[in-house]
C-alpha cells in the first residue's frame, strides 16, 4: 500500500467530520458510500418481515451466502451506506449476500436489532440456505451485532453458521477500552465522544451490558469460528482485543488480523484504498474456506 493512499484518506476524513443533527448524520454517512458495480445483480427481499437486499454477483455459487449486518453505532447506517462493499464481499468470496436493513435506534431501541438480524438468519435457513454454507458478517456496530447474533441464536437453540466475520467491531457499547483515548488522535471516523452516546440511544432502558448488546461480556463459548479484521488506528482496537481473548479462553477458534496503520472500517473506502481491496480478498477467501464441501 501507498502511505500516500491512507494519508489522502484521512486528510478527506477530517475535512469533513460526521456531525449535527441526526438525520444530517444519515445522510452524511449514506452519501459517503461508493457506486456499486453494474454486474453484481441487487434486489430487494422481504425477509421475514426484515427489508433485505439480495447481492448476486457473476458466477455466484447460489448455495452458500454472507449475511451482512452493516455498521453505524446501530443509529445510522443503510442499505444505501454498505451496498457497494457488500457486493464486493460477496464478489470475493464468490456466493450470494444478504444486507440486512435492521430497525436503528432511537426509533427502535435494543434489542430491535438482534431480533432483526436473527429473523433474517433464520428466514435463510426457512429458504433453504444450509448453516454450514451461511457466515454472518459485519462492520462496527455490526460487527458486534455479528457476535450478538450468534449468541442469540446458540441461546435459542438455533442451528449455527459456519464462521462469523467481525470488521472493526463495536463489542463494547460502553466503549471502556484503552484505545478509545491511546488512539483518539490517529482515528479520523470515531472517538469515544462520538459513540459512548450513541451506545446509550440504542440500550434504551436496557441493560447495556447484555451478552448480545455487548458481546465482550457474553459467554462464548459454543461459537463457530471467527475472522476479526481490525486496524491499527482505531480507537476500537481495544474492543477486537477483548472479543479475541474471550473468545479463545471459551474455546472457539478467532483469527485477529491487525492492518498496520488502517482506520475503522477502511474496506468501504476500497476504490481508493489498496489495503480495502485486499482485506476483502481476504474476507473472501476466508469465507470460501469455511463453506467448502
Amino acid at each position: 500500500m501507498s502511505a500516500s493512499e491512507i494519508e489522502g484518506l484521512i486528510e478527506q476524513l477530517k475535512a469533513n467530520p460526521l456531525g449535527g443533527t441526526l438525520d444530517e448524520m444519515r445522510a452524511q454517512f449514506d452519501g459517503m458510500a461508493s457506486p456499486v458495480a453494474d454486474d453484481v445483480e441487487v434486489k430487494s427481499i422481504d425477509a421475514g418481515g426484515v427489508p433485505c437486499e439480495l447481492h448476486t454477483p457473476p458466477g455466484a455459487d447460489t448455495q452458500r451466502i454472507i449475511m451482512y449486518v452493516h455498521g453505524g453505532g446501530y443509529v445510522i447506517g443503510s442499505l444505501s451506506s454498505h451496498r457497494a462493499v457488500v457486493a464486493e464481499l460477496a464478489r470475493a468470496a464468490g456466493c450470494q449476500a444478504l444486507a440486512v436493513d435492521y430497525r436503528l435506534a432511537p426509533e427502535h431501541v435494543y434489542p430491535a436489532a438482534v431480533d432483526d438480524s436473527i429473523c433474517a438468519y433464520l428466514w435463510l435457513l426457512n429458504t433453504g440456505y444450509s448453516a454450514d454454507k451461511i457466515v454472518i458478517a459485519g462492520d462496527s456496530a455490526g460487527g458486534g451485532l455479528t457476535v450478538g447474533t450468534l449468541v442469540g441464536l446458540r441461546e435459542g437453540g438455533h442451528s449455527l453458521p459456519a464462521a462469523g466475520v467481525c470488521i472493526s467491531p463495536w463489542a463494547d457499547l460502553e466503549a471502556t477500552g484503552e484505545t478509545y483515548q491511546s488512539r483518539k488522535d490517529i482515528d479520523p471516523m470515531v472517538n469515544y465522544e462520538l459513540i459512548a452516546p450513541m451506545g446509550k440511544v440504542y440500550i434504551g432502558a436496557g441493560d447495556i451490558k447484555a451478552p448480545t448488546a455487548s458481546p465482550i461480556h457474553a459467554d462464548l463459548s459454543g461459537l463457530p469460528p471467527l475472522l476479526i479484521q481490525v486496524g491499527s488506528a482505531e480507537t476500537l482496537y481495544s474492543d477486537s482485543e477483548t472479543l479475541t481473548k474471550n473468545a479463545k479462553a471459551a474455546g472457539v477458534e478467532v483469527i485477529l488480523e491487525e492492518w498496520q496503520d488502517m482506520i475503522h472500517v477502511w474496506h468501504l473506502f476500497f476504490p481508493q484504498l489498496s489495503d480495502g481491496r485486499k482485506a476483502i480478498s481476504r474476507i473472501g477467501e476466508y469465507v470460501k474456506e469455511k463453506t467448502a464441501a
